[in-house]
């Protein structure tokens, strides 16, 4: 999400791989075409892991609806998150990368569940307390979060919807 060097390094090779096809010197060439397409557009997306762990699931829970309830797995990442969120705000654990593991799996559920809940996590009748959620991140000083920040408001589905909070909106805006 911030830098985009693998995606302009991507676009070189895919550019050089085809002068190399004109010029018929395509003989040791590790990834051919097919693969690169599909590479690129992996790479394409700001958070491309979040983006197949989300059209995963959705497809995942289509597919068992009988077996497992939508609404369990949505449950279960609303109390990740949370848990995360208070794990931070109440300063569990001493060491900087274990709070930022638990803000990156905080984002990371909320994001799935605002991709695949019916309302998303920014309404107000999501369980998810998201205006904790954003405060705590946007308090954690130990590390650099604009990336956490910027997938919050650029990977999520529902945080421009009518029926989201404005001070929800304004917490992210800024």
């Amino acid at each position: 999400m911030i830098n985009p060097a693998i995606q302009n390094d991507f676009s070189y090779y895919r550019r050089t791989l085809n002068r190399m096809k004109l010029a018929k010197k395509d003989g040791n060439i590790k990834v051919r075409d097919e693969l690169a397409n599909r590479m690129s557009l992996f790479f394409a997306y700001p958070t491309p892991m979040m983006k197949v762990i989300s059209e995963t699931t959705a497809k995942f829970l289509d597919a068992n609806k009988t077996t497992i309830p939508k609404e369990n797995v949505n449950e279960a990442l609303a109390v990740m998150a949370n848990t995360c969120c208070d794990m931070v705000d109440k300063k569990r654990f001493d060491k900087p990368d274990t709070n930022l593991f638990c803000l990156r799996a905080m984002v990371g559920a909320l994001i799935l569940y605002d991709h695949i809940a019916d309302g998303g996590a920014f309404n107000k009748k999501s369980p998810i307390h998201v205006k904790d959620c954003v405060t705590v991140l946007k308090a954690f000083n130990e590390a650099n979060i604009d990336g956490l920040m910027n997938a919050l408001r650029f990977t999520t589905v529902h945080l421009n919807d009518q029926d989201t909070p404005s001070a929800i909106k304004q917490l992210l805006a800024s």
